[in-house]
């Protein structure tokens, strides 16, 4: 699991991306389609069309990071963004987790996952 500090922000791609791109193509969604400069620190999550893929792309002092988790069973929630708002949906630390957890962000409850069998 990522450990965030609350002062990080962290931006949803609100589309469906590509699951082959890696660090350069990344990167370009997030300085065209955002705006953003990722040198900054910010965190950039993105997830495929079905949602049981997710990418976190993150500068880290000397380098880009990507961070990727595939769902074996169930989807990620992604998060409503407002209407007119742009593509990139900021969140918190906390949703975040929530997000990557398995908790539904309407009802607190927790999602179908996989599980292992004993």
């Amino acid at each position: 699991m990522l450990s965030i500090s609350p002062a990080i922000r962290i931006f949803v791609h609100a589309l469906p991306t590509d699951m082959r791109k890696s660090f350069d193509g990344l990167y370009a969604i997030v300085t065209h389609t955002f705006g953003k400069d990722v040198l900054r620190g910010d965190y950039f999550v993105f997830f495929n069309r079905s949602c049981d893929r997710c990418k976190i792309l993150f500068w880290d002092r000397d380098g880009l990071v990507v961070w990727a988790k595939r769902l074996e069973q169930g989807t990620f929630q992604k998060p409503c963004g407002s209407e007119g708002q742009s593509l990139a949906i900021e969140v918190d630390s906390t949703m975040l987790a929530m997000i990557l957890g398995g908790v539904d962000l309407r009802t607190g409850k927790r999602r179908k996952r996989y599980r292992v069998v004993a």
